[in-house]
């Protein structure tokens, strides 16, 4: 075992990513990094702002591993310590300093990634809810303000332009190829 502190991930308790990041940044000799994203989602209120780890269910934390592990795996949020075979990987320097320098390039003060996507004229698009949901089109237009796009449907036999919001829509991403399921790792 490691007695340097050194970067690891650690596996929270289901939407306890925050709970578990304030109770370890009480402890002495333990650096905690959480990243968050922070977006727009449209809901049956409107569009609110929702924030939520960029990975769901982990989180970053530097400590000695000799010195911390079992306090840090006690600590209240956090389910474990993640290993593969009785080993304890530890996460390159490298990789949270240049995660840690992107999350301070649009700093909102709270480790906070905002995300703010845009579409252009051509895109493939789904529509994600109304009377339109499941149909995919393509964007002929973004109007002025940037929150309202211009989509040409197939519909009814014919090509038709419907105007929908920003935030109802879905970029269209590559296709799952025959076989895969989502969750697949293979």
């Amino acid at each position: 075992m490691n007695d340097q502190a050194a970067w690891y991930v650690l596996r929270t308790q289901l939407k306890r990513e925050k709970l578990a990041a304030a109770n370890l940044r009480r402890l002495d000799g333990v650096e905690v990094f959480l990243p968050r994203l922070k977006y727009q989602k449209t809901t049956r209120r409107g569009r609110v702002w929702w924030i939520e780890p960029l990975f769901p269910g982990y989180l970053l934390a530097r400590f000695s591993l000799v010195e911390m592990g079992r306090a840090v795996t006690y600590a209240g949020g956090v389910s474990k310590i993640i290993g593969f075979g009785g080993k304890v990987p530890e996460v390159p320097e490298d990789f949270v300093k240049s995660l840690q320098e992107e999350v301070a390039k649009v700093d909102s003060g709270d480790e906070e990634i905002v995300v703010d996507w845009k579409v252009a004229a051509g895109e493939e698009v789904e529509i994600a809810e109304g009377p339109f949901k499941g149909m995919s089109g393509e964007v002929v237009e973004v109007r002025p303000g940037g929150e309202r796009v211009g989509l040409l449907l197939e519909f009814l036999g014919e090509q038709q332009t419907i105007e929908v919001s920003l935030y109802s829509l879905i970029l269209a991403g590559p296709e799952i190829p025959a076989g895969w399921q989502e969750g697949d790792s293979t």
